[in-house]
């Protein structure tokens, strides 16, 4: 694939990114963004891009999804559509396909991603060759483990944003049980996604005014304009949703162990990224009783670049979709 073009895909909750790519390389005159809700499913957009750009096939295709992939197929979490290699082949022509998941794409753009792009949250020691782990919260949430090994790197799809959300206090206990019935999207289960999504975000809002006497729902734009403005509630709920980042966070540094970093992205860790250290990310994230001298063997870093899941899929693609 080192000389082909490809198409790469970025399919998120909410919109699809996609581009050309030569082989590692990234067009970035290329990228296009799509809104889903106009759209069936991914292969009218692929087909459409192409059209656009004049091409009427590629040699390789490979999207990230924001979903589980099981057998090459891919389920949308937060979207009703399906995607397997014969609807890559048959919108692009491509003989070389492959489908991740939206985390492993990203795991796999780790070492292509432009050091100005990373902004450092808490510093730690970065071990050459160690295990990392990248973090997705935007739409959904989800991580995904990132090993170096002497066959290539590997990146393990996970579903951890489906976990139980942690709970450290009885407010915590508190959110948990409104969370659960809460909403026209509730399911009896309050997960790490379900608070620290977007639609998170907004529920830990409610959540909060409601403790104040009466209930208030805003979407997470709102609910950021007012934080930008000092509103009371918002940093509240600000507060919470930080304290709550960090406690997971450092659950998952504990099971995972990545001396070589851990890497936040998504549009709303990056709306968060200013608030981080302010409302006590780091005090969370270390608060593992004896454990809490061992977390400062991490660093965490928000990724600032919003294509590099393209980024991985090209060198997924470039590297024969292997790992």
């Amino acid at each position: 694939m080192n000389s082909s073009v490809a198409i790469v895909a970025d399919i998120g909750g909410t919109n699809t990114r996609v581009a050309l790519a030569d082989g590692k390389t990234v067009r970035a005159d290329s990228i296009r963004r799509f809104s889903n809700a106009e759209y069936t499913g991914i292969a009218p957009i692929l087909s459409q891009f192409l059209k656009d750009a004049g091409l009427a096939s590629v040699d390789g295709a490979c999207v990230a999804a924001a979903g589980p992939v099981r057998d090459g197929v891919a389920e949308m979490t937060n979207l009703d559509w399906t995607i397997d290699a014969d609807c890559l082949t048959q919108s692009t022509g491509a003989t070389q396909t492959a489908i991740l998941n939206d985390l492993q794409a990203q795991g796999h753009a780790l070492g292509h991603i432009a050091a100005d792009k990373l902004r450092v949250i808490t510093s730690g020691p970065m071990s050459h060759g160690a295990a990392k782990l990248v973090v997705g919260v935007g739409t959904g949430m989800n991580a995904a483990p990132v090993h170096e090994t002497p066959w290539g790197r590997i990146v393990a799809a996970s579903e951890c944003g489906h976990i139980t959300m942690p709970v450290r206090s009885e407010s915590d206990l508190r959110l948990a049980q409104f969370v659960e019935n809460y909403g026209s999207q509730s399911h009896g289960f309050a997960g790490v996604e379900d608070v620290l999504a977007g639609r998170g975000l907004e529920r830990i809002y409610a959540f909060v005014t409601s403790e104040a006497g009466a209930m208030v729902e805003l979407k997470a734009a709102d609910i950021m304009a007012a934080l930008e403005k000092g509103e009371a509630h918002a940093r509240a709920a600000a507060a919470i949703y930080v304290r709550i980042l960090g406690s997971e966070l450092g659950n998952l540094a504990l099971i995972h162990l990545p001396f070589g970093g851990i890497y936040i992205i998504g549009g709303v860790a990056r709306a968060m990224t200013p608030y981080l250290l302010e409302m006590g990310f780091d005090a969370a994230f270390t608060d593992k009783g004896r454990f809490a001298e061992f977390m400062q063997s991490f660093a965490v870093m928000v990724v600032e670049d919003d294509f590099a899941a393209l980024t991985g899929c090209a060198v997924y693609l470039a590297n024969g979709a292997r790992g």
